[in-house]
C-alpha cells in the first residue's frame, strides 16, 4: 500500500522522504521488520520505541513514523514521518492497512471492571446459535466464528486487532464483540475503531497500580462512551451509580438495563440455586444455567444488545436458556464426597464479594463456605487487604495463598492481604504459600453440602513466577482431587 495513503487520515507534522513508496508491512516491534516495512515508534509502559528506530532501518524499514523530535541523522533511502501522537496514528494505520475493517462489522464493545469477558463471550456464542457469522475478541480467546486464535493480552495492540478483524469480514461476520479494557482505552489501542454498541457493566476497584484514582478509571472508561458516533447505541448498568455518567456526554442512542430499579431491559430473580437461577426478563419467566445476581447482570446487558442489534425477543430468550457459564467464571464441580468447588475468576474486591454473596444465598446457611485466595503481584497493592477482609468476613474458613506472584515475592503479597485482617482474623485463617497444598488442604476440610471456592486465577493455566509461566489449572487441580476421593 502507498504510505500517502496509510498516512491519510493521520495528523502529520512532518514528512522527509517520499511520501509514495509502497508499504509492503506495519511493525510497531523492531523484531519484527523486514524490508520496505512500515515501522511505527511508540513510547510504551515500559520501553520506548523511539530507542529501536536504528535497530529497524538496520533490518530494512524504509519508513519510520515517531512523534518525538529526535531524529539527528537522516538516511536518504528512509522516509521518515512524525505525527503529533504515535499510539493515535497506529490505530488509524492499522485500520488503512487492513481496509478498515471495523467499518465493515457491527463492533460492540464491552468495558467495565467485572463481566466484561461473560458478556462478550455470551453475545458470540448467542449470535452463532442463531446462525449468525461473528467474531470475538477477549481475554480467553479470540474466534473468527468457531475458529479459535488464543490470546495473551486483555486487548490487543491495534494491529492485532485489525488483523483480526480482516479475519473476521473475509470470512463473512456480520458482528464482533470485544472486551475494551481502561488500558486499551487510554493507550489508543481501540483509535481508529468504528463501534456500532458499547456496553458498561459495573465499575468496582481495580488498576490503581495503572491509574492514580478511582475518579480516572472512571473517566477512561466514560471516555469510550464519549467517542461513540451517533448512530450507535450505549448500553448500562442503571444500578451501578456510574452507569448514568458514562451516558453523560455520549452522542449515542442511550440505553439501560436494570435488576433492582427502573431500565429499558429489566429482570427479577425468583430462585437461586446451584445448577441454574429462575428469573424474568421483560415479563417472560424463564430458567438459566447461570449462578448470582453478578451473572443475571451479564445476561441482562447480552440480552439487551441483542434486542439493539435486532434480534427476535423471543429466540434470544429461548437460548440465552441454553448458555453455559464462561471457562473459570462461576464453574461448578461437585466432588463424590459431597461438597461442591467453584472456580472463579474473581480477583477485585467487588468480584470476591459478588461471587460468595451468591453462595451464600444458595447454601442458606445448610453449609459452610472454605475459600481459598489469593492476589496478583505487580499489580494494585491497596486492594489486598481489601480482598482478604472481604473473603474472611463472607466465608466460614479462609486459606490466603499465591496466585500470579509475577516479580514479587509470595510472602509480601500475603502479608500485603493480613494486613486488612484483625488479629482475631489471622488467628482464624491459613496462610498457605503453595496453591496446590491450599487447594488440597480446603477440599480435605470440605463436608458434605459445603462449598470450596477457588477464587482469583479462573480460566488462567498458568501460575507466573519470577517473570516465568508455570502450567497451573485450578479446575485441574480440583478434579486430580475428585478422583483421589
Amino acid at each position: 500500500m502507498q504510505l500517502s495513503k496509510l498516512i491519510e487520515k493521520c495528523e502529520v507534522v512532518s514528512i522527509h522522504g517520499n511520501s509514495d513508496i509502497e508499504v509492503e508491512g506495519i511493525v510497531s516491534d523492531s523484531r519484527q521488520v523486514k524490508s520496505n516495512f512500515l515501522f511505527l515508534a511508540e513510547e510504551g509502559i515500559f520501553t520506548d520505541g523511539h530507542a529501536y528506530i536504528g535497530k529497524a532501518i538496520e533490518e530494512g524499514a524504509s519508513v519510520i513514523v515517531y512523534d518525538k523530535p529526535m531524529i539527528e541523522e537522516y538516511f536518504s533511502k528512509v522516509t521518515y514521518v512524525q505525527v503529533k501522537n504515535s499510539s493515535v496514528a497506529l490505530g488509524l494505520i492499522a485500520s488503512q492497512w487492513f481496509e478498515n475493517p471495523s467499518q465493515h462489522l457491527k463492533l460492540i464493545g464491552v468495558t467495565g471492571t467485572n463481566g466484561k469477558t461473560t458478556t462478550a463471550t455470551l453475545l458470540h456464542h448467542l449470535f452463532r446459535y442463531m446462525g449468525y457469522n461473528a467474531g470475538l475478541l477477549s481475554t480467553i480467546s479470540n474466534y473468527v466464528n468457531d475458529e479459535q486464535y488464543p490470546t495473551t493480552h486483555t486487548t490487543l495492540d491495534p494491529i492485532s486487532l485489525n488483523s483480526y478483524m480482516r479475519k473476521m469480514v473475509d470470512a463473512g461476520c456480520e458482528h464482533a464483540f470485544m472486551e475494551v479494557s481502561s488500558h486499551a482505552i487510554h493507550q489508543k489501542r481501540i483509535y481508529g475503531l468504528q463501534f456500532a454498541g458499547g456496553i458498561f457493566t459495573n465499575l468496582t476497584q481495580d488498576h490503581l497500580d495503572y491509574h492514580k484514582n478511582m475518579i480516572e478509571y472512571r473517566n477512561v472508561k466514560k471516555s469510550f462512551f464519549d467517542e461513540l458516533p451517533a448512530e450507535a447505541f450505549a448500553l448500562t448498568n442503571n444500578d451501578d451509580k456510574n452507569g448514568a455518567i458514562m451516558l453523560q456526554n455520549t452522542k449515542a442512542s442511550k440505553y439501560t438495563y436494570s435488576v433492582k430499579g427502573l431500565g429499558d431491559f429489566k429482570a427479577r430473580i425468583f430462585e437461586k440455586h446451584f445448577e441454574g437461577t429462575d428469573l424474568e426478563i421483560d415479563g417472560r419467566e424463564l430458567t438459566v444455567q447461570f449462578v448470582g445476581v453478578f451473572n443475571v447482570y451479564n445476561l441482562l446487558a447480552v440480552y439487551g444488545a441483542s434486542r439493539l442489534l435486532g434480534l427476535n425477543k423471543e429466540e434470544v430468550l429461548r437460548i440465552l436458556t441454553l448458555l453455559k457459564p464462561v471457562a473459570g467464571r462461576f464453574q461448578s464441580m461437585r466432588s463424590p464426597r459431597g461438597f461442591t468447588a467453584i472456580v472463579d475468576y474473581a480477583h477485585t474486591p467487588d468480584a470476591i464479594t459478588n461471587v460468595l454473596n451468591s453462595i451464600r444465598e444458595v447454601l442458606d446457611n445448610k453449609g459452610d463456605v472454605i475459600t481459598v485466595v489469593g492476589c496478583g503481584g505487580n499489580r494494585d497493592k491497596t486492594k489486598r487487604p481489601i480482598m482478604a477482609r472481604e473473603a474472611v468476613e463472607l466465608s466460614d474458613k479462609v486459606i490466603l495463598t499465591s496466585d500470579n506472584p509475577r516479580f514479587e515475592e509470595p510472602e509480601e503479597i500475603l502479608n500485603d492481604m493480613l494486613a486488612g485482617l484483625t488479629e482475631e482474623q489471622k488467628n482464624t485463617s491459613l496462610t498457605i504459600v503453595d496453591r496446590r497444598q491450599a487447594i488440597k488442604t480446603a477440599c480435605a476440610l470440605a463436608k458434605p453440602g459445603d462449598v470450596v471456592l477457588i477464587a482469583g486465577k479462573g480460566h488462567e493455566d498458568y501460575q507466573e513466577i519470577k517473570g516465568v509461566k508455570h502450567h497451573f489449572d485450578d479446575k485441574e487441580e480440583v478434579e486430580k482431587i475428585f478422583t483421589l476421593q
